[in-house]
């Protein structure tokens, strides 16, 4: 018996496959190139995306027969959406926390909602890179794929429709949209109202670690399962990978560098203080149920480090290819 985990981020994805006691079995990555057409826009394909998932997942799978995978989970970048059109069709590229075209917006849009009443709601203040403001950008700029958009889904929930199974977005996930009621723990309909937007063109909100389905016979066999595959809600990548690291009760915090560079603690319940609101720290699902957390991060934390080794590391670069080494490592001794 062994577990899949897979990790959406922003400049690639991971599979990795551990047995019951922990230990790691086999792991796959692929990158991907994030599109930057114009000042302050950051965008990923979602489609490639999705493929380059798909194949990590067959990836580890071809390595692990002998310990075939019973259920998977999905860690993911926050706040990035995919609009999916009729026959499941993507009408744009989705745009990444780092994307700051609605930065206008978000100012404007906040002040005339109410900012304290928004942050009450959310958890969270009002910054261009939650898929709220991003959503609004669409429907002024892009009314053509607002109108043509059935749903609207973030990487996670995005991975659960490519699966075939219903999308669900896990708590930590919703709450990082800035359209989540965070102490409800459901979609604001008050938010949701204010900009047009149903309910119903988005995911079902529900707790981290809570079975959502079962991944279709075809769909298995096209990824290398070779039997039934429970799927399993994740959350935020932040949320996770501080579980993943052992933050289980207060007073401690995980610090990580991927894509952003964060630190993430665990709270014992809500904390909506002027403080936090002062100092731009949101409060939203951990993914220990009726958890919750905070995050100080820095958007430009690892892409500096990719920036970094593909301007001076062609070297180590060619290096890595011809052995199979990490050409970070390379980079660093």
């Amino acid at each position: 018996m062994s577990y899949l985990g897979i990790d959406i981020g922003t400049s690639g994805c991971k599979a990795v496959v551990f047995n019951e006691t922990g230990k790691e079995l086999a792991s796959a990555y692929r990158e991907y190139t994030l599109i930057c057409s114009k000042p302050g826009w950051a965008e990923l394909e979602s489609e490639k995306v999705m493929s380059s998932c798909f194949d990590s997942i067959r990836e580890v799978n071809a390595k692990i027969y002998d310990n075939p995978v019973e259920a998977m989970c999905i860690s993911s970048q926050g706040e990035a959406f995919t609009c999916i059109g009729t026959d499941n069709k993507i009408l744009r590229n989705a745009m990444v926390s780092s994307d700051s075209r609605a930065d206008q917006i978000a100012k404007e849009w906040s002040h005339n909602f109410g900012i304290d009443k928004l942050y009450q709601i959310t958890g969270h203040t009002a910054h261009p890179l939650f898929s709220l403001f991003k959503l609004i950008w669409i429907k002024e700029n892009q009314p053509d794929i607002w109108n043509k958009t059935i749903k609207f889904y973030c990487f996670e929930d995005l991975m659960h429709h490519a699966l075939g199974i219903d999308p669900a977005i896990s708590w930590p996930m919703a709450g990082r949209t800035m359209l989540f009621d965070v102490r409800r723990h459901v979609w604001s309909e008050e938010i949701l109202k204010s900009i047009g937007l149903g309910s119903s063109k988005l995911a079902n909100p529900v707790a981290s670690g809570k079975i959502i389905g079962i991944i279709r016979k075809d769909m298995a066999k096209q990824l290398g399962f070779v039997h039934e595959v429970k799927v399993i809600t994740g959350g935020h990548d932040q949320t996770v990978g501080a579980l993943g690291a052992g933050i289980t009760k207060p007073g401690i915090s995980m610090y990580a560098t991927g894509t952003v560079e964060c630190f993430c603690p665990m709270l014992e319940k809500p904390s909506f203080t002027d403080e936090l609101m002062k100092n731009n720290l949101c409060c939203y699902d951990y993914t220990l149920e009726n958890q919750y957390t905070t995050v100080a991060y820095s958007l430009t934390g690892g892409s500096i480090l990719k920036w970094f080794r593909d301007e001076f590391g062609q070297s180590e670069k060619e290096r890595a290819k011809r052995t199979g080494e990490n050409p970070y490592s390379l980079l660093l001794s």
